[in-house]
């Protein structure tokens, strides 16, 4: 009789705890709805799930294949390459269910009628999104790699938008209506964004630069600086209104050049003076953490003080003064969009006025591309920030 007792085992497939986590988020999605059916752009609507939302067995077809992408992430061993190919498939899959749903769901030149991307879609996005997130992450790519995948994802998106896919969603409806007022909030929300950051760098790097080399003016100006970070970005917005109302009132001048209580420099002024904190610390700890020793052996080698600040001490200092520059910027994207609320135009426009018609889809054309311009700005640099500061391990 043989002896069983020395058979060897079935290996039992180990699972993923990530793709445990994406298959859970996956799998309560498909029983969110997919679309929201809208007899016009202002009514709540009918949530349809996929397999309703698509005509005929579309929809079976598509939740069967979210169920294998989301099943074959869950395998441990799975290699990195295809789990980032399983995300792409699956994104690409959910956004293609998208159009496809909102192109059935559209009689034929009705303007009325709104299909909007609701719960299940944005939760099946975020967990292939994770998934493909992940995937990158530990692939552990080279810095040139990574700007690859930021130009190659922009494309992307823009090649999905411009082939016409998604042309009868809520939101590019939304969008063919206002494409002009688009344009125009686009471009002001940037000269907010930059334009403060901007005024930022020319003041707060001489005011960094300043407190460093005059230790005693450091408490004061960083006290100043931080009472005007902890006031609430609606009470600061709020208060440049009365504040620049009267300088443009009575200071000779000051009208002809712009200034006034609501529009776009009462925004831009708001978002300024959030910037300074950021910029003028971040100047000071990067020229503090400069070695002491780099310091001296610049002026064994005959340079003088503002030599060494600005050939030695300030290049050094950069990766630190660009980590502000980061957080500058990505702060004051989202942030601007408050300047709808006071006439400085950008994407807050639409925000705003989608609350007040509690119209989702003029929300969704102010914030979107808000979250892109948030996202690209902060990839690229922190890329940036990689780029110039120094390797670990080298010698100074």
């Amino acid at each position: 009789m043989a002896d069983t007792s020395l058979a060897t085992p079935v290996p039992v497939p180990r699972i993923s705890r990530n793709g445990l986590l994406f298959a859970l988020l996956g799998g309560l999605a498909l029983w969110l709805p997919l679309v929201q059916f809208k007899a016009n752009r202002i009514v709540a609507g009918e949530g349809l799930s996929l397999p309703g939302a698509l005509p005929g067995g579309a929809g079976w077809g598509f939740v069967c294949l979210v169920i294998l992408l989301l099943a074959a992430g869950l395998l441990y061993r799975l290699p990195l390459g295809w789990r980032l190919g399983l995300a792409l498939i699956g994104l690409a899959a959910v956004i293609l269910s998208l159009g496809l749903a909102a192109k059935g769901l559209t009689p034929e030149g009705n303007r009325v009628v709104r299909v909007a991307p609701a719960s299940g879609f944005w939760m099946l996005l975020l967990a292939f999104g994770l998934m493909g997130t992940d995937a990158l992450s530990r692939l552990h790519l080279s810095r040139k790699a990574r700007w690859a995948v930021l130009c190659i994802s922009l494309g992307l998106i823009w090649l999905c938008l411009a082939s016409g896919l998604l042309n009868e969603t809520s939101v590019m409806v939304e969008y063919r209506a206002r494409a002009d007022l688009f344009s125009r909030s686009l471009w002001q929300h940037l000269t907010l964004a930059f334009g403060s950051l901007a005024m930022a760098l020319l003041i707060g790097l001489p005011l960094g630069i300043m407190v460093f080399l005059i230790p005693k003016l450091r408490r004061g100006v960083l006290g100043v600086l931080n009472v005007l970070q902890t006031i609430p970005s609606l009470a600061l917005f709020g208060i440049m209104i009365p504040v620049f109302g009267w300088i443009a009132l009575n200071v000779p001048g000051a009208a002809q050049i712009g200034v006034a209580g609501i529009g776009l420099f009462p925004a831009l002024m708001a978002l300024f003076f959030y910037s300074l904190l950021p910029v003028v610390s971040n100047t000071l700890v990067g020229l503090r953490t400069v070695d002491p020793a780099v310091h001296d052996a610049a002026f064994g080698l005959g340079l003088t003080q503002r030599q060494v600040l600005f050939q030695v001490q300030l290049p050094l200092a950069l990766p630190v003064v660009l980590a502000a520059v980061r957080i500058v910027l990505v702060q004051n994207i989202g942030l601007a969009v408050i300047a709808g609320l006071i006439g400085g135009g950008g994407f807050g426009s639409f925000v705003f006025q989608g609350l007040n018609q509690t119209a989702m889809d003029l929300i969704l054309l102010g914030a979107l591309p808000t979250i892109l311009l948030a996202l690209v700005a902060g990839v690229a640099l922190d890329l940036m920030v990689e780029a110039i500061s120094p390797k670990k391990g080298n010698v100074t």
